[in-house]
Parts: structure tokens; sequence; C-alpha cells
């Protein structure tokens, strides 16, 4: 059975179908890089981050939670290709229309599908030094709650139980996303975009450019979308790395996030639509501060050990898009 994204790729689409596409990966400034571009009056970004229309699963949310079905869950309802399209409503006609949704890139059949429904599309995408990106992309399942395994190495050698659809948390809504080594296939991922899109709709940044020159780099992608790239670009918050304290506070917020509860739903929209982005960033430290905490610094040795794991996928993304970030990275002294 087809898929809402799958149908909505297949027929004449009632609305507009966004010029662009943040892909991901997470945590690496996909959040900050979509504040910024939605502050430019050219560009328009919904209020949800995240929608993942084009990444959902073929198998949906129903099905038996065991072995290889449970991996396919999404655990989010079917959307229609009118509902997602209803987040771009408010558009006006001259600006670029864009999304950013990090399992874009993961996935192993958004490319297709956004080519299906807006061929020429342009596609953003953000790489990360292997090593530091897991650390930090499990630092963000643990405070989004759906990872339970709170020692990275641990985490990490739980891919292949997870794979056949054991050891999966209850609250993991998409328990595939917890197969860490799954992420770190830059040129595969690569290269599922580039058979759909040709390369020049197709930007690869890189996590390090954008924090240590980030008003050029916005400025490069405000280029590559064909808007005027002369508007100062104040940096957005970054989305921290965290853990999460534990007690009753750290559950009713998974709840609100899950949508969940008498009051989830309705107090989120509530928020969503009463409080300014402005508002928002400024409580964001407060709450940052009662739910969450710093995280323990990275174990040496697992980084060196992932640190020469990945070497060969450094290598061969630095031959695929013709820059050396074994330098860059620091992985020409890695064994």
């Amino acid at each position: 059975m087809a898929t809402s994204a799958e149908e909505g790729a297949a027929r004449e689409p009632a609305g507009r179908v966004p010029d662009f596409f943040i892909v991901g990966h997470a945590k690496c400034g996909t959040t900050a890089l979509y504040r910024m571009l939605g502050r430019h009056p050219e560009i328009f970004m919904p209020d949800v981050k995240e929608p993942q229309y084009f990444a959902r699963n073929p198998a949906g949310s129903s099905g038996p939670r065991t072995g290889a079905a449970l991996l396919e869950q999404t655990g989010r309802r079917e959307e229609t290709l009118e509902q997602y399209l209803s987040l771009f409503a408010a558009a006006a006609p001259g600006q670029r229309v864009g999304e950013a949704s990090t399992f874009y890139l993961w996935s192993t059949r958004a490319a297709e599908r956004i080519a299906a429904a807006r061929p020429d599309a342009r596609i953003i995408a953000i790489l990360r030094e292997p090593a530091s990106f897991l650390r930090s992309l499990h630092l963000q399942m643990l405070q989004n709650e759906v990872e339970v395994e709170r020692d990275l190495r641990t985490a990490l050698a739980l891919d292949e139980p997870r794979r056949q659809g054991r050891m999966i948390p209850p609250q993991a809504h998409w328990p595939a996303a917890l197969i860490y080594s799954d992420r770190v296939r830059y040129v595969e991922q690569l290269r599922r975009y580039e058979a759909v899109f040709p390369r020049e709709q197709i930007q690869v940044l890189i996590y390090d450019d954008f924090r240590s020159d980030n008003e050029a780099t916005v400025r490069s992608v405000l280029r590559f979308l064909d808007v005027a790239d002369e508007m100062p670009t104040r940096p957005a918050d970054a989305n921290p790395s965290v853990v999460g304290r534990p007690g009753r506070l750290s559950s009713l917020t998974r709840s609100v996030r899950a949508e969940s509860g008498p009051i989830a739903a309705a107090g989120r929209r509530a928020y969503q639509t009463l409080a300014s982005e402005r508002i928002r960033s400024s409580l964001a430290p407060l709450r940052r501060r009662l739910l969450w905490a710093e995280p323990e610094p990275p174990d040496a040795e697992l980084m060196a050990e992932l640190r020469a794991r990945y070497r060969d996928e450094v290598e061969a993304v630095s031959e695929h898009l013709g820059r050396d970030l074994v330098k860059l990275w620091g992985y020409d002294d890695v064994a």
C-alpha cells in the first residue's frame, strides 16, 4: 500500500511544495540555519521544524512491535499531502519556501519522494566529523527520551540487536533512528540525492565552516537559494547537547513533545501560536536550566576508536566532495 508521501508525489499537489529542503544531518547546525533563513524577508519557513513528511516509512505506524516491522514504524499518524502543504499556506507569492527535516538525509526514500514532488527543489545537507556527530546525536536521543542507554559505547553496540528488532526502548517512536552506524554513510546518502537531482541543485555544507564563519556560510546558502545575501543575518541559537534531569518535569515535557496526555496537544499549540520566536528564545535558557544538565565530557578512548572506525568514510567523502576533510577533521593522524 502506498504511503501518503508516495500518493502525493504521484498526483498534482493542491498547494505549494517547498522550493528547498534542509535535509540534515541532525546536530550539525540545521536548527540554527532554519531559524536564520526564517528571518530573511524573501524566505518562508514554517513554524514546524522536522515535518518529516517525505521520510515516513511505508509501513506507517501500525503492525506488531517485533522484528523488521518494528523498525519500519514511525509512531506518527499518517499525514495527507494537503495537511503537509498547509504548513506553507501563509507564504507570500514572492517568497522562497523551505523546510528542514533532518531524517531526509538518513532516509533511504526521501530523496526520490522529494524529487517526484518537486524536481527543481534545492537541497541543503550538512556534514559533521563522525565521532563528535554520533556523540551529539546520542545525547539528542537521550534528551528526546527515545534512547534509554546513557552510555554511548553500549548504545553503539546495540546497533545489530536493534536491527533485528530487539532492545528497542519503549518510547522509541522511530526505532530505526537508533541504529547509529546507519547515520555515518555520508557518500551513500549524498548519492541518493545526486541520483535524482542535478549536482547544481545540491549544496553540501561542512559543520566546521558553519561554526567558524557563520555569516559567510549563511550568505553562501542565500546565494544558492537566489535571494539577496546582503541582509545582516545575526546568528541563531543552536540546539545544544544536554542530558535530562530526572523527575516529573522531564516526563511532562516528553508527553508534551509526543502530544500525549490531557493537556499536551492543546498546550503545545497554544504556546506555538501565542509565543513569538523572541519570547521562546528568551525562555529557552531558563527551560534548559530547569530540565537539562550539561553532559559528561566525551570518552577519549571511545572517540579515538570511532575515528579509526570511520576513517575510510571520511576519506571517501573527501574524495566525493573534492575537499580534504581528512585533514580538516584531524583524521590524517588516525591509524
